[in-house]
């Protein structure tokens, strides 16, 4: 199963006007990353930055300037993610800004099926919250110093550590981990049982002469359908 994390940073709140200026993901298969990622800048084509989402990123107009438009960067995207699930925080959000920007090019929109939302997981898991990305690294142990101002790429990393952690996949894995070592052990265990050999000679009995004779003084007294009649303990 093939699975894409990915974030987006925009100009503002509205995918109607504003537009999408950075797009970052990286490439989870069977809930194992692959080391393959995506992260791109975009050019929002006259669009101004708003102040509130500035003080959230800190992308400047200036800094996109010369940085391609979406349309030079859809191809490549789209086959980044073609075939995959996607998988977002707030997904509605960035889906929304990515079909925004879709419809604009005449390309087809992100089916709904496709998506999956991790904050929808994490209010399921955790009704009491918090559920940001940054209140769930630090319930998950999961080191986000870096995270100064939000961006695309290093947001969808710690995703997709948050997200493995939301579905349970470190613990199944350890799981599985000490199943093996269980397994690992019983089967030394038995080998060492089978490993051990009869002794030469048998040990000295540790009985004295008088409670050998006392033994067989009550044996005899049981019968000879007694199981005790013709064990010998000298």
């Amino acid at each position: 199963m093939r699975e894409i994390i990915f974030d987006t940073e925009t100009t503002g709140l509205d995918p109607r006007e504003d537009r999408v200026i950075e797009i970052g993901g990286v490439e989870l298969v069977n809930r194992f990353p692959t080391g393959r990622s995506f992260h791109v800048y975009i050019n929002p084509q006259g669009r101004e930055v708003h102040a509130e989402a500035l003080a959230v990123h800190g992308i400047s107009n200036a800094h996109l300037a010369d940085k391609p438009i979406f349309d030079e960067i859809v191809a490549e995207f789209m086959a980044f993610i073609d075939g995959a699930h996607l998988v977002a925080h707030n997904a509605t959000f960035d889906v929304n800004f990515i079909n925004a920007e879709f419809a604009r090019l005449g390309h087809p929109a992100i089916a709904a099926e496709r998506v999956i939302d991790t904050l929808l997981i994490a209010r399921r898991k955790h009704p009491m919250g918090p559920n940001s990305l940054d209140a769930l690294c630090r319930r998950y142990g999961i080191d986000n110093a870096r995270r100064t101002k939000h961006g695309a790429l290093l947001d969808s990393e710690l995703l997709s550590e948050v997200y493995i952690e939301l579905i349970g996949g470190k613990q199944a894995a350890l799981g599985l981990e000490v199943a093996e070592r269980i397994a690992v052990e019983q089967t030394e265990v038995e080998t060492r049982i089978i490993a051990i050999a009869a002794r030469p000679a048998p040990l000295p009995s540790r009985l004295s002469e008088a409670e050998i004779v006392a033994h067989r003084a009550l044996v005899e007294g049981l019968g000879e359908a007694a199981i005790w009649s013709g064990i010998a303990l000298d």
